[in-house]
């Protein structure tokens, strides 16, 4: 496993609309690897890959609570209620903002090994299944968020 440079604001590979997984390659099972190691190197809560330089449609997730989420072509199928918290990004290091995001949320993904699965998150998993799925799209949370002054 490799800890991966994590691109910053700024870097136009960011704002960049990803492309599909065709398939579930060596390759993409290695970049799931590394994107995992380096998420927790960073005390990060999810890595998408254009946040690495990858434009292809994956993401990790790891919340205390429900652990290690892999998803490959995440997409959100249902979405409900909603909150209003606290944000941040390892691609914006050292800024919050507050966002309005749905309390709960179902997506549709990939998993390792090829298979559909559906989950449902309810608060930070919502928010983080929003957030770096926003990612795979050129969009970042300081779009929509009312920055905190640090």
């Amino acid at each position: 496993m490799a800890k991966l440079k994590i691109l910053k604001v700024g870097d136009s590979t960011l704002r960049k609309v990803c492309r599909p997984v065709d398939a579930i390659t060596p390759r993409i099972l290695r970049l799931l690897d590394d994107m995992v190691d380096t998420m927790r190197a960073a005390d990060g809560v999810g890595l998408a890959a254009p946040q690495v330089g990858v434009l292809r449609r994956v993401v990790v997730i790891e919340t205390p609570d429900e652990g290690l989420f892999e998803l490959i072509n995440p997409k959100i199928i249902a979405f409900s209620g909603e909150q209003e918290s606290e944000e941040g990004c390892l691609s914006v290091p050292g800024r919050w903002g507050v966002t309005k995001r749905p309390m709960h949320v179902t997506v549709r993904a990939l998993n390792r090994k090829g298979e559909t699965v559906d989950i449902t998150g309810s608060g930070l998993l919502a928010k983080a299944f929003c957030h770096e799925i926003d990612h795979l799209d050129g969009k970042l949370y300081i779009d929509i968020a009312k920055m905190i002054d640090n």
